[in-house]
């Protein structure tokens, strides 16, 4: 959606083949930091965003019992929406007649030749899975397993501020978001789910979290009811190059990380503005994308890197002080991502 809104405001003709038979009903929320902001501003969005979504200033961190023992607080606020509101407001004014739903791209075959069909562009924005990946690399890029498995959803209820609790091997993290919903997550080790195998998932949150303190077990009891989401995490190694050709592939697709830091939508979002300006500003397609590519894939990758650590020290069954301090630099990284693009004046 941000990719394609962003090169037809730059006069590109679209057209997106989608996948899915029309826009998402249902999803939990996403966190905007201030660089997906600004590209939102870019893409013109960013003041809808900001009035549908739930504004945070940082996120306290919490003992099983709920004490405190870290705290991360930002200068710049972050906007948590939904996906559906999110894709609602990057589809609507501007993609109605460029989306071609229920229509994945099944032949690839053509995009191996020099002619690339009869686009002078094809962006992968296909995911962690992408087909186009394997033709920008020359060979098949699996995802690298993080042995985490990961589940979430909305439950009804006001909530104020941003938590997350850890304990040994799991977490549970409760935020705020639009429409009086509570957003919850849990990640938990793949070798602790062997002790409840065969339980459904709300009786395993039940085991897993049912004895924490009550903000946790409130939203464990009401999870069930709603819908739980279940899926195992896995990120991307580093590649060498985002496109080959007039290929190139962006978002999950180049840099999917786990979802710790919170950065994997908005990394999207910035990769759709930057090629864009990279495009826009270069006299050929190619080197346009080798422009993309430099300000974009190193710090992506960055992301990947502190997302993975996060991830395995939030999920460590003990060293509390080496937690901490993974914390901090995580934090540290999560709200000062992408450089180059500060130091150029763009997203």
């Amino acid at each position: 959606m941000a990719v394609g809104r962003a090169l037809l405001a730059a006069g590109w003709q679209v057209e997106l083949r989608e996948r899915a038979p029309g826009l998402p009903g249902v999803g939990t929320a996403l966190g905007m930091w201030p660089e997906a902001l600004a590209a939102l501003d870019a893409l013109g969005v960013g003041d809808r965003v900001r009035h549908a979504g739930v504004t945070q200033h940082g996120a306290a961190f919490l003992r099983p019992d709920g004490i405190e023992f870290a705290a991360v607080r930002t200068r710049a606020s972050a906007v948590l929406l939904s996906r559906p509101a999110l894709h609602r407001s990057l589809w609507e004014g501007k993609l109605e007649d460029a989306v071609r739903w229920g229509e994945p791209l099944e032949d690839l075959a053509e995009l191996t030749e020099a002619d690339v069909s009869d686009a002078d562009l094809v962006v992968g924005a296909d995911g962690i899975n992408s087909r186009l990946r394997s033709v920008v690399a020359g060979q098949e890029v699996r995802p690298r397993e993080l042995r985490v498995t990961a589940f979430r959803g909305t439950v009804p209820g006001p909530v104020e501020t941003t938590c997350e609790t850890w304990g040994p091997g799991r977490l549970f993290g409760v935020t705020p978001q639009e429409s009086g919903m509570v957003n919850w997550f849990a990640a938990v080790r793949d070798d602790l789910l062997d002790e409840g195998a065969g339980l459904p998932d709300d009786e395993l949150l039940s085991t897993l979290f049912g004895d924490w303190h009550p903000g946790v077990r409130d939203v464990v009891a009401r999870a069930g009811s709603v819908g739980i989401d279940r899926r195992r995490i896995f990120d991307l190694p580093p590649l060498r190059s985002w496109h080959r050709g007039r290929v190139v592939i962006l978002g999950d697709a180049a840099h999917a990380m786990a979802p710790n830091i919170g950065r994997g939508a908005c990394e999207a979002i910035i990769d759709a503005v930057v090629l864009a300006e990279a495009l826009s500003a270069s006299t050929t397609v190619e080197a346009g994308l080798q422009e993309f590519d430099r300000r974009r894939r190193r710090a992506a990758q960055r992301v990947v890197r502190a997302s993975r650590l996060l991830s395995r020290v939030a999920t460590a069954r003990c060293l509390p002080e080496t937690r901490r301090r993974a914390l901090r630099i995580a934090a540290g990284l999560a709200s000062s991502i992408p450089r180059e693009g500060e130091r150029s004046g763009h997203p």
